[in-house]
């Protein structure tokens, strides 16, 4: 048994405090984890003092003292102590870190799940009139920041053309073949005489430049990318961008789909902000044409909590953070999604080719990031607007278990699971995400964001869970299509009792359900299982130029599934569409087929349970 550290004097109250929990209501003290009666708790609270005792009448003020202590005062137990978090706003002006020294600890809201807030933000005030119904504060930062949560809900950053509506990510401008000789750069976008006006001031040339969102690779619409503009040139009508985008902005189907943001001079909607960095000035226009009563929150923090072990062989092993609310955190200057060749990595790698399948380093990570961690607990959690995604398990995690948790206004993905390159180690599997309820997801990045995505990692569990709203994935589980299945990682996972829906909202060749690269050669002999699956309301903006979106897609290498009593309704394109090398997965009760018989869906155990510890949205 793991050794687990414990605290001398400590108090051994308030372990056994009983909860109710039911479908939307908590009593007000949650129970202790099993087996942690005789074990050593701790308190702390938002009007603590780190100076206390750490008793409930005297507690500390921060969670990382609290972490602190226990690392100094180590006993080996065989229980797990208990740090007790008040209700309250815990301000979070740094990371939170955890290694292999905090291993066995519990974490929780004590009084009740969602009631300790770890708040990523400040409040921006001082606001005064500036002009057009737009209102400007001064924002004294060190460092800039590049997303705003206005009212509780994300603003958008000054854009043209203005969105159509707070959950669409439309409509947009397309690019134009400035030149025949460019097809296939991917850092020189041309637009048409009136797409980019010549009065904008757009601060080219500068540190805090305008910045192009752009679905690159032409007609394709599988990633969005948001990069820096460099400079432009209205004679020959392209602008050049900072960082080459991961495609071409033109191909055989036509151009990309984009827009404009980052400038004052597309300030003109209300819900939308600009922070002008260098003059330290943050501007935004409110619907109500007054600051009165509008709480605005500038992000400080990408990351809230980082648990991470110092290798595969040293791990952070069966901590729990149970009933936490996460908000408030930030994006980044600029995203493109991984390398954009094969060994671009610049590290020698048995599968070079993942290179472009992974993310760049310096996007693998969540307001939640675990590395190197072995039976880590993530509970009761709700994490709510992230700038990117919200939980990410980069490399070797296993066991890991996230569970009962509310994932909602998401930059990018609610849980990704990153197993890092094929064929050099089977590090990251037999993680179980259960009971979670994800929804509007991809709101920054909306290309390959996914409620659940799974990257060559096998033998996890999605279960009892809801994704909904998104412009692409719902569940996406993927490794690379010519990687061999001794060397690939990616197999035997299930999922069961899910509905995804109205995803696929702007993306093409895709589907709420979709697998690619999982099995690249025969017997495809299923080790994969999907059942008691509901997908509905799958279908793109009408601005989108791709393949019109699937119910189930399983691209290539989309093999070895079993899929059993699953219905989809409500798609664009077919409901199901399967690998261009053939019959590669097995069926039984599927709609897509005849003979669907609905009396086998279990409708009263698809999605979350009834012990879900939130209101469902």
């Amino acid at each position: 048994m793991i050794a687990v550290r414990g605290f001398v004097g400590g108090v051994l109250a308030g372990l056994a405090l009983p909860a109710l929990v039911v479908g939307g209501g908590v009593a007000a003290r949650a129970a202790a984890p099993a087996g942690a009666d005789k074990c050593t708790a701790f308190w702390v609270s938002p009007g603590g003092n780190d100076a206390a005792a750490g008793t409930e009448r005297k507690p500390w003020k921060t969670i990382e003292h609290a972490r602190d202590t226990l690392r100094s005062e180590q006993v080996g137990r065989s229980c797990q102590p208990v740090v007790n978090l008040k209700a309250g706003t815990y301000q979070v002006d740094k990371t939170i870190t955890f290694d292999d020294r905090d291993s066995g600890v519990v974490y929780r809201s004590v009084d009740g799940p969602g009631k300790a807030v770890f708040e990523a933000g400040r409040e921006v005030t001082g606001w005064t009139p500036y002009k057009d119904g737009i209102f400007k504060a001064p924002v004294d930062v060190s460092q800039p920041f590049y997303s705003l949560y206005v009212g509780g809900k994300r603003a958008t950053t000054a854009r043209y053309p203005n969105r159509q509506s707070d959950d669409a990510w439309a409509p947009y401008l397309k690019s134009t073949l400035f030149d025949p000789t460019k097809e296939a750069v991917h850092d020189q976008l041309g637009f048409s005489t009136g797409d980019i006006d010549p009065s904008w001031d757009l601060r080219l040339g500068t540190s805090w430049p305008a910045q192009v969102t752009v679905w690159s690779g032409g007609s394709w619409s599988w990633f969005t990318d948001t990069i820096p503009m460099l400079d432009i040139n209205f004679t020959k009508k392209r602008t050049t961008l900072v960082y080459p985008a991961r495609y071409g902005f033109i191909n055989s189907g036509g151009g990309s789909r984009y827009f404009v943001q980052n400038s004052l001079s597309l300030l003109d909607q209300a819900g939308e902000y600009y922070l002008d960095y260098p003059a330290k000035t943050l501007y935004y226009k409110p619907a109500g044409g007054t600051m009165d009563g509008v709480h605005v929150v500038r992000p400080t923090q990408t990351q809230v909590f980082s648990l991470a072990g110092a290798s595969p062989n040293r791990r952070v092993e069966n901590l729990t953070l149970d009933g936490l609310t996460i908000q408030d955190t930030d994006f980044m200057d600029w995203y493109r999604y991984g390398w954009n060749g094969t060994g671009d990595s610049g590290i020698k790698h048995k599968y070079p080719k993942y290179d472009t399948q992974i993310e760049l380093p310096r996007n693998r990570w969540g307001a939640i990031t675990l590395t190197n961690t072995r039976g880590v607990k993530l509970t009761r959690l709700h994490i709510q607007q992230t700038g990117f995604t919200a939980i990410e398990l980069l490399f070797a995690n296993e066991r890991t278990t996230v569970s009962d948790s509310l994932l909602e206004h998401l930059g990018n993905d609610g849980i990704k699971v990153e197993g890092g390159w094929p064929g050099e180690g089977d590090v990251a599997h037999s993680n179980t995400f259960t009971n979670n309820y994800i929804h509007h997801i991809g709101e920054l990045v909306a290309g390959d964001s996914a409620g659940v995505e799974i990257m060559n990692s096998g033998r996890n569990e999605i279960s009892h869970t809801v994704v909904e709203h998104g412009a692409r994935y719902g569940i996406s589980i993927e490794s690379r299509p010519e990687i061999p299945n001794a060397d690939n990682y990616t197999g035997g996972n299930t999922v069961e009792f899910v509905r995804l829906s109205h995803l696929a909202q702007d993306s093409g060749d895709t589907g709420p359900f979709y697998a690619y690269g999982v099995r690249n050669e025969p017997p495809y002999t299923p080790d994969a299982a999907v059942s008691q699956l509901i997908v509905d309301d799958a279908n793109a903006d009408p601005s989108m130029p791709d393949a019109k979106p699937y119910g189930v897609h399983m691209d290539f290498g989309g093999c070895g599934f079993a899929f059993s009593d699953i219905k989809v309704t409500n798609t664009e394109s077919d409901p199901y569409h399967g690998p261009s090398a053939g019959p590669c997965d097995t069926f039984a009760n599927v709609s897509w087929e005849p003979g669907f018989d609905d009396s086998r869906m279990q409708y009263d155990q698809i999605g979350v349970l009834p012990s879900f510890p939130y209101q469902k949205p």
